[in-house]
């Protein structure tokens, strides 16, 4: 029992006391050489956090650690044995050499079983980045800012682009992670597309062959004017996003919303406020039902249809809703509900987004989403009653993106007194209405307004 104690404590010590020296000194060598890198390591994260950010999105790292802690738990579960047997079983009563042996087997499955799973964590994260990463270049800040085009798709096997439910430009300090979220109706019409570009050749007037979201579905149909594109209908929605306005995209990711409902349930559930009842389906489908007005806790499925659902409502109170989904999943998945959930959140992640955010950039994301916690999110979107959509002003529609980041920035001039909302106008799950505007669609605060 001392034996096996000794090398629960100090692996690698029952050999130096009672069996093959070497073999005890190599071991403990090693385990004092995995104490200091581990202490190092947690030091130097705790004081610059960074450092641990960009460890964990490493994939050669998390490729040697995957297997030095394999063979850790390999060479710990022997050492266990090796103690065993220099116990000299065979000497002890029948009752006491079944403890021995039980003993034994729970210590070095105990531990072999942490240390596999810690490199069962390595390979899933190391799986997942190298499953999510783009194959493009690194693409640096514009004027201080990172915009990343989020599309929302719909699910199923080559459907990828189709005609996007949802999309929002993501503009985030490239210092601080303050993000403004800027939001086009799919029901857009008459748009410029970013001079330049081979959309723009072919519509110099503007885009009349369809909305905003069947620019994807054109391009499609088109594919041979993007000789060099692996996504021809997320291409040309960026130049039609950068025609509107007036930022320069750096990345993309499309968001599966059938999976989305998976990573929600894989954190636990998202707490809304809802303000009115939401209807979860149509009145035809078998599970058609609402979800009922208060503060309450979502599933994934719930989380969806509260994002997506128009039935006795409209476009842009949705677009409200899918905004405060966005900043509750930001402020209430902390990391610590990460680890707890990380398998879950690895699986339903990897099928839930497709990105043209190369691996090295991850980190560099994941430190400005920290960063973005607890501040305030700002909201911009080109919706009715400030922009027509069947005939936007798109001087006006850059004017309002730009000051809208000018205020995130700091450097705007102080403000003309805010529109209020008054709680009890509340339309389709969203405080305001159709013909006012919608308080989450145009907000400093978004967790205020939502």
């Amino acid at each position: 029992m001392a034996l096996m104690l000794m090398t629960l404590v100090l692996p690698g010590s029952a050999q130096v006391v009672a069996g093959n020296r070497r073999v005890g000194w190599i071991a403990l060598r090693t385990w004092f050489a995995a104490w200091i890198a581990l202490l190092g390591t947690v030091v130097v994260v705790f004081f610059w956090h960074g450092v641990g950010i960009r460890l964990a999105f490493d994939t050669a790292a998390l490729f040697w650690l995957r297997w030095a802690l394999m063979l850790l738990a390999t060479g710990w579960a022997l050492l266990f044995f090796d103690a065993w047997r220099l116990g000299q079983p065979l000497t002890l009563s029948l009752g006491h050499r079944r403890a021995a042996v039980g003993v034994n087997g729970v210590l070095a499955l105990s531990v072999a079983a942490a240390l596999l799973f810690g490199a069962h964590l390595a390979g899933t994260q190391r799986s997942l980045i190298l499953a999510m990463a783009g194959d493009g270049g690194d693409s640096g800040a514009h004027d201080g800012r990172y915009n990343v085009l989020l599309l929302g798709g719909d699910s199923g096997a080559g459907r990828w682009g189709l005609r996007p439910d949802s999309m929002t430009v993501a503009s985030i300090d490239a210092e601080t992670g303050r993000t403004v979220l800027i939001s086009l109706p799919r029901n857009m019409q008459h748009f410029p597309f970013v001079k330049g570009s081979v959309m723009h050749q072919q519509f110099p007037h503007g885009f009349d062959a369809d909305y905003l979201n069947g620019v994807s579905t054109w391009a499609g149909d088109n594919t041979e004017l993007f000789p060099h594109s692996d996504n021809p209908g997320v291409d040309a929605t960026i130049m039609a996003i950068e025609g509107i306005t007036g930022l320069k995209i750096n990345y993309w990711a499309m968001v599966n919303l059938e999976g989305f409902k998976d990573l929600v349930d894989a954190v636990g559930g998202v707490t809304l406020n809802v303000r009115q009842p939401i209807p979860v389906g149509l009145p035809q489908d078998p599970f058609y039902r609402h979800i009922d007005p208060g503060v309450r806790k979502l599933d994934g499925f719930e989380t969806l249809w509260f994002a997506r659902a128009r039935y006795d409502s409209d476009d842009y109170s949705r677009m409200a809703r899918q905004k405060c989904v966005m900043n509750a999943m930001l402020q209430q998945i902390s990391p610590q509900t990460a680890v707890r959930n990380f398998t879950s959140i690895a699986q339903a992640s990897s099928a839930m987004v497709s990105t043209n955010i190369p691996a090295g950039e991850f980190a560099h994301f994941a430190e400005l989403a920290l960063k973005a916690r607890g501040q305030k999110v700002s909201t911009l979107s080109l919706v009715p009653p400030m922009i027509n959509t069947a005939d936007p002003d798109i001087k006006l529609v850059k004017q309002k993106v730009a000051d809208a980041i000018a205020k995130a920035d700091g450097t705007a001039p102080p403000p003309a007194k805010a529109k209020k909302h008054k709680n009890a106008t509340v339309t389709g799950g969203s405080i305001g209405s159709l013909s006012d505007g919608y308080a989450a669609n145009e907000a400093d605060d978004l967790d205020t307004a939502c």
